[in-house]
């Protein structure tokens, strides 16, 4: 099921479920799951995320990305399940910044709070 409108993007309403079993119709407003609510690519992480029992190591190596990607890539998931953004860790920002895994401003923005 589509989280979004194909035509203008905005949120979908679910209106009516039926039974395909015995035909029978329920018509109301019900709210989708917020895992229904993410985009196909967020479902996929979270798949990923759960097949490998919540090991980030596990993620890190069938994305085949850096151990902080693939930590900024569940925290992206977490925020799309509605989830609040964990604070930074500043010492972590700061081993980032030297790698050059992100640059000053992305660095400013973390320790901000700022996603």
């Amino acid at each position: 099921m589509p989280p979004r409108c194909p035509s203008c993007g905005g949120a979908l309403a679910i209106t009516r479920l039926c039974c395909p079993a015995c035909g029978a119709e329920v018509s109301g407003d019900f709210d989708m799951c917020p895992v229904c609510r993410l985009e196909s690519g967020h479902r996929k992480m979270l798949e990923l995320f759960l097949h490998a029992r919540g090991n980030l190591r596990e993620v890190q190596r069938a994305l085949g990305v850096s151990y902080p990607t693939a930590r900024q890539r569940v925290e992206e998931l977490f925020r799309g399940l509605g989830g609040e953004t964990a604070a930074a860790d500043p010492l972590a920002v700061l081993r980032r910044l030297r790698a050059g895994e992100i640059g000053v401003d992305a660095a400013e923005k973390l320790l901000k709070g700022d996603s």
